[in-house]
């Protein structure tokens, strides 16, 4: 087929040589001379042929190079309701996905952007793991399912329904994390439990402290007429009394600590600094047991608004813990860093090298009155977890990939 660059040039050379024809015809028809006039006018029929066949040749390349001018039609109202229905369902605030449940292998396909970002990086560990018991999911119940991330378990709601789409069964599955929103209940519900047991203990212990003092009193006034045996066990007796009320009175205020915990002052606060500061303060006493604390923050120029005295107070709690893990490593080690992880959030990560988190005691590690030390009292941790909480964060443990404990604050 002729290029489309040969016909232009052939339709040209056609025009061009039927007016100099039509132009000779005219000329000779002036001078009295109608044969040649004929003849000219016949010598043009083929040239208007040739101009015929390249026109044809040139018309359907012309009109797909023509642009098209039709405005697009108007949205029906049934398609603008489809598009407000999507909209909603891209934007709802829990996770969708939907199960094609005829097939041996169930494929999840998550529907919305919420359902996206858990199964994206960052997220659950595992997103296959994930999927296969979200998949495994019987429809009609509600459910609640831990799943492992890079922060550590959390928990979310399930509940699945079955339906069919074009002759096909599928289950629809909504899913809502609830880790946050169940730690926040469990550390009101401890708070509160605290405020009692703190409340009735002191009311029955102030009484027993002050009738212990009175009864030394006693005791001193009627020394003389007191046989020696007698007295010394009435000593040892109320001496027992002064020492555990006074053992119990120290034990409630420092639970107290977790019940009146101030609201936060947020401010805006350089992590660099901070850790600067925590280096001075900790530091020696590692280096004293011929070990390293090393602190990093990238970026350097960091900022966070947060309670700075908090935020300082749980990470001396951490390191304290960190402290007790590695009294038995022959070259203890901890290490804070702060960095940014997906979806700009802060993650300040403390790392050390000590015996660890036993898997059996990992769930219950952030319970008050949980220790497994002799002398632990089980507020380190707890508090910690408050403190994260109030200034709008959470605290996990991590499995890390060698030995010791891994603990991540996210803001």
């Amino acid at each position: 087929m002729a290029s489309e660059r040969s016909l232009k040039t052939t339709a040209g050379a056609s025009i061009a040589a039927m007016l100099a024809l039509v132009a000779a015809a005219g000329y000779f028809f002036a001078l009295a001379s109608p044969r040649l006039s004929v003849l000219c006018l016949l010598l043009a029929l083929p040239p208007t042929w040739l101009l015929y066949r390249c026109l044809t040749g040139l018309a359907p390349r012309l009109t797909r190079q023509e642009p098209t001018m039709t405005a697009a039609p108007s949205p029906t109202p049934h398609e603008e309701s489809l598009r407000a229905l999507e909209a909603c369902l891209e934007h709802a605030p829990i996770a969708l996905f939907r199960i094609q449940s005829g097939t041996a292998e169930r494929s999840v396909t998550p529907l919305n952007a919420c359902a996206r970002r858990q199964l994206a990086p960052g997220h659950a560990s595992v997103p296959q793991r994930w999927q296969q018991l979200l998949a495994a999911q019987p429809p009609g119940q509600r459910r609640l399912l831990s799943f492992d991330t890079e922060r550590g378990v959390e928990r979310a709601l399930v509940a699945v329904a079955a339906l069919t789409l074009q002759g096909a069964p599928q289950h629809l599955a909504a899913l809502m994390p609830v880790e946050s929103e169940l730690e926040a209940e469990a550390l009101n519900a401890w708070r509160e439990l605290v405020q009692v047991l703190t409340h009735e203990i002191m009311n029955s212990l102030t009484p027993v402290a002050s009738l212990s003092r009175t009864a030394c009193d006693l005791l001193a006034d009627v020394r003389p007429l007191l046989p020696p045996d007698i007295h010394a066990d009435l000593a040892t007796a109320r001496d027992a009394i002064a020492r555990r009320a006074a053992s119990l009175a120290d034990f409630v205020a420092s639970y107290r600590s977790l019940s009146s915990v101030p609201a936060p002052q947020p401010e805006t606060v350089r992590l660099e600094h901070l850790f600067q500061r925590l280096e001075a303060l900790l530091a020696p006493a590692w280096q004293a047991r011929g070990g390293t604390a090393e602190f990093s923050v990238e970026p350097g120029s960091l900022e966070v608004r947060i309670d700075a005295g908090q935020l300082e107070q749980a990470l001396i709690n951490l390191l304290k813990n960190a402290v007790e893990a590695t009294q038995d490593s022959a070259a203890p080690r901890v290490t804070v860093s702060a960095r940014l992880s997906r979806g700009a959030r802060l993650r300040i990560e403390v790392r050390d090298n000590g015996h660890g988190v036993p898997d059996t005691l990992a769930a219950h590690i952030f319970m008050p009155f949980f220790s497994t030390r002799k002398q632990g009292r089980g507020i380190g941790l707890a508090l910690v977890r408050h403190l994260a909480h109030a200034n709008g964060g959470t605290l996990r443990h991590a499995r890390p990939v060698g030995a010791g404990a891994c603990f991540l604050l996210s803001f």
